[in-house]
């Protein structure tokens, strides 16, 4: 049996509020609609690295909390437990998140082991959204049954954000951070740095502690100063 890292805690400080939605609005009125139980009780998200899947998880956990309702978010990243039976018990959550679960594709105990919990969350009517970097019908998993019911349900693409978009994204997660971003500096990450959002946010978060330290605004030249002082990022 495949040992696989996993991810138990879902970011408290990643919810819907500091998601910039852009053209994935109806996507998260569905996962909201989900989390609170009034909606569709399993979605399928697919999307790219980067676009914001794993923060939508932990958002959906959060505002299912918020709703007085229990969650749990299980992340196939982490330090390594090798067991799937550590899912047992989980059908007893309102809501369950499972990220990156094409990882699991061809590991026929996972396979099973999430085709069950699949089915009990089912039969309690509890909701299961879980997130994955390729399509269900794409994502090679062995199990006929477990294909069968990653197609039933809602499947929804996380959209990539404009660029216009990632700088709304980047001065939103920065201001609720109490970092202004002006916008000549958010183009200059863009150029002069990744673009996918989850390196971005990490980012920001530096440098929110290096503006601290510095006493400094956030500025083009501060930006360039700190990227060349960290070119290992």
């Amino acid at each position: 049996m495949q040992q696989l890292p996993l991810q138990f805690e879902f970011k408290g400080n990643e919810n819907f509020g500091n998601f910039y939605p852009e053209n994935n609005q109806e996507l998260l009125e569905q996962l909201k609609n989900c989390s609170a139980g009034n909606g569709q009780p399993f979605i399928f998200l697919h999307g790219q690295s980067g676009h914001g899947k794993t923060h939508l998880l932990h958002a959906s956990c959060k505002h299912a909390q918020q709703q007085g309702r229990s969650s749990f978010y299980l992340g196939f990243t982490g330090s390594p437990l090798a067991e799937p039976e550590i899912v047992t018990g989980l059908e007893n959550y309102d809501l369950v998140c499972l990220d990156d679960i094409d990882r699991i594709a061809g590991d026929s105990v996972w396979e099973l082991a999430i085709f069950n919990l699949y089915n009990q969350l089912q039969g309690l009517g509890h909701a299961l959204i879980v997130a994955s970097s390729l399509k269900p019908n794409k994502a090679q998993f062995s199990l006929p049954d477990l294909r069968t019911r990653l197609n039933w349900g809602l499947t929804l693409s996380v959209n990539s954000l404009s660029d216009t978009g990632k700088i709304a994204a980047l001065t939103l997660r920065a201001g609720q951070m109490g970092l202004e971003i002006p916008p000549a500096a958010g183009q200059f990450l863009l150029t002069h740095y990744h673009r996918n959002l989850a390196s971005l946010w990490t980012l920001l978060e530096q440098l929110d502690r290096a503006t601290l330290a510095a006493q400094r605004k956030l500025t083009v030249p501060f930006l360039k100063q700190f990227l060349t002082n960290n070119h290992d990022l």
